[in-house]
């Protein structure tokens, strides 16, 4: 198996670089690759990270799980290929963006159905040609793990994005690929979250993310881990995420052997219902924002968030939920400013998992 500088025989691991891009400097672009190899056949594991480069904790578990690979080498069949850092632009200068356009590089991931008039600017290159060594030729992934971190004291949670249909598949295909991907993020063990509903996730590019991406576009399972803050590594949350790639691994027949413990248990808030994603709600006027419920805490419609006010202190605006869910963690800074979210949180969702791809509520 080879991507990249890396090949690994049947029964190894190996390391090496991926070159996606020319830099002005005369130096390559590239990405650090690192793949194990099993002795037997079997199913393909694919792990990212970096796609923001701010987002440490992400960086971190991906490194963590294929050191347990390389550790267990013996008792794989099949094969698991990570790129942990994908964005190093990012990861230079510890940022979200790079510096090509100053774009966020995980929304240029293909899709098939986007038409542009313009040629592809460095950045979708750059996201294609990782994009075709996941899904295409000996490396292609049967499933992928996206690792990442979410805002400041955010809650770690898994990203179950809305499997859409129309063209590309049927609704049947949609609600058999939703099932396979259900599969290996239950087995990941973190608290699931609903992408945003299906109009709002394609407004918003999200079917161009890199998970989004590979699962929509590809049909491959594929999902977003958000483990935690961004900056800083987290060291219980990179040792919950390796446990749930490895009980992943497992549930795949890629290793043979007892399911693990969560050594870092990640518990999810007590609602009995099942969530999304929701950024909100918004302040209507500027000021100063004072939450009153913190990440992890569960909250019912009509319940008071936060309260705006003055640089003064004084009481501008009061800031109610009108859903029933959880926070998942605040938005950064104290300022804001009309129509800012005060924050991300997972609310009730009572729609479908498996939505046609023209929807427009």
């Amino acid at each position: 198996m080879q991507l990249g500088t890396a090949t690994a025989e049947p029964g190894t691991f190996a390391r090496g670089w991926f070159e996606v891009a020319d830099l002005p400097t005369g130096t390559p672009e590239r990405l650090p690759v690192l793949i194990a190899n099993g002795s037997e056949p079997g199913p393909s594991l694919w792990l990212t990270g970096g796609v923001h480069g701010d987002e440490a904790t992400g960086i971190a578990a991906v490194l963590d799980a294929m050191a347990a690979f390389e550790a267990s080498l013996s008792a794989l069949s099949g094969a698991v290929v990570a790129v942990p850092v994908v964005s190093p632009a990012g990861l230079r200068r510890s940022v979200r963006h790079t510096y090509y356009d100053d774009a966020d590089p995980n929304r240029h991931f293909p899709d098939a159905d986007a038409s542009a008039s313009r040629p592809p600017k460095l950045q979708e290159r750059i996201d294609r040609r990782l994009y075709e060594a996941i899904v295409d030729g000996p490396t292609a992934a049967d499933a992928l793990i996206d690792c990442h971190t979410a805002g400041v004291a955010s809650e770690p949670f898994a990203i179950r994005d809305r499997v859409l249909y129309g063209d590309r598949r049927t609704e049947a295909e949609a609600n058999a690929l939703a099932d396979e991907l259900e599969t290996i993020v239950d087995a990941f063990g973190f608290p699931i979250v609903t992408e945003y509903p299906a109009a709002e996730y394609v407004e918003e590019n999200l079917h161009r993310s890199l998970a989004g991406a590979v699962l929509n576009d590809a049909g491959v399972p594929a999902f977003t881990a958000e483990l935690g803050a961004h900056s800083v590594v987290d060291d219980e949350l990179v040792a919950a995420a390796v446990d749930g790639i490895h009980r992943i691994a497992l549930d795949m027949g890629l290793l043979t052997g007892d399911e693990l413990e969560h050594e870092a248990g990640v518990t999810a808030p007590s609602v009995s219902f099942p969530v999304r994603r929701y950024r909100g709600p918004t302040a209507e006027v500027a000021g100063l924002v004072r939450h009153h419920v913190g990440p992890g805490e569960v909250f019912e419609d009509g319940d008071v968030l936060a309260q705006v006010v003055s640089a003064t202190g004084e009481p501008r605006a009061t800031i109610r939920v009108e859903h029933d869910g959880y926070m998942l963690g605040r938005t950064d800074g104290l300022a804001v400013y009309e129509g800012d979210p005060i924050a991300s949180l997972a609310v009730r969702d009572d729609g479908d998992l498996v939505v046609p791809r023209d929807v427009t509520e």
